[in-house]
C-alpha cells in the first residue's frame, strides 16, 4: 500500500504512463518500497532520489515519499489496516458513463484528512480516490465493461 500511495503522490499531475515506465527505477530508488528503510532515509539519500534519473525527481514529492514512509512506520496496525478503514460500501449499481465516475468522495475526502493529521503530505482527496480505484477499495467499471462482468 506505501508503494501505491507513494505512486499516486508521484503521478500528481504526469501521466500513469510516465510512472508505469519509471517502476522499476522508482523501486530500486526507495528500497523496494520497504517502509521501514525509507523512513531512515536521510540528506544523503535524499540527495541521491533527486540526482536519479530513472524517477521523478521533484523535491516536494521526494520529501513527502519519506515523510509518508515515516508516517506509516507511527501506524500501530499498519498503513493497510488505515487505509482500509475507508473503503466504502460496494455501489448498488455500476456508473453507466465516465461522467458518473467521481474524482473524490466523501470517504476519500475523510482519508485524506486522517492521513494529513497524521502527517502524511501530498495526499489529497482525489490522490486517495485514485489509490483507492487503483487497489480494489472501490470498482469504478462501467456497466458494459468486460471486467464488470467478472
Amino acid at each position: 500500500m506505501y508503494e501505491r500511495l507513494t505512486l499516486e503522490a508521484f503521478q500528481s499531475g504526469l501521466s500513469w504512463l510516465t510512472i508505469l515506465r519509471k517502476r522499476p527505477a522508482f523501486r530500486t530508488a526507495f528500497a523496494g518500497f520497504a517502509i521501514d528503510t525509507v523512513a531512515r532515509f536521510g540528506p544523503d539519500d535524499e540527495a541521491r532520489l533527486l540526482a536519479d534519473p530513472g524517477i521523478v525527481r521533484n523535491r516536494a514529492k521526494i520529501d513527502a515519499a519519506i515523510a509518508n514512509a515515516r508516517a506509516a512506520a507511527g501506524l500501530p496496525d499498519g498503513l493497510a489496516a488505515l487505509l482500509w478503514s475507508f473503503a466504502p460500501p460496494p455501489r448498488a449499481r455500476r456508473p453507466v458513463s465516465f461522467a458518473e465516475v467521481p474524482a473524490a468522495t466523501a470517504e476519500s475526502k475523510a482519508m485524506a484528512k486522517e492521513l494529513k493529521r497524521r502527517g502524511f503530505r501530498f495526499v489529497g482527496p482525489t490522490t486517495a480516490y485514485a489509490m483507492m480505484q487503483a487497489t480494489g477499495m472501490v470498482d469504478d467499471h462501467l456497466a458494459g465493461c468486460f471486467v464488470a462482468a467478472a
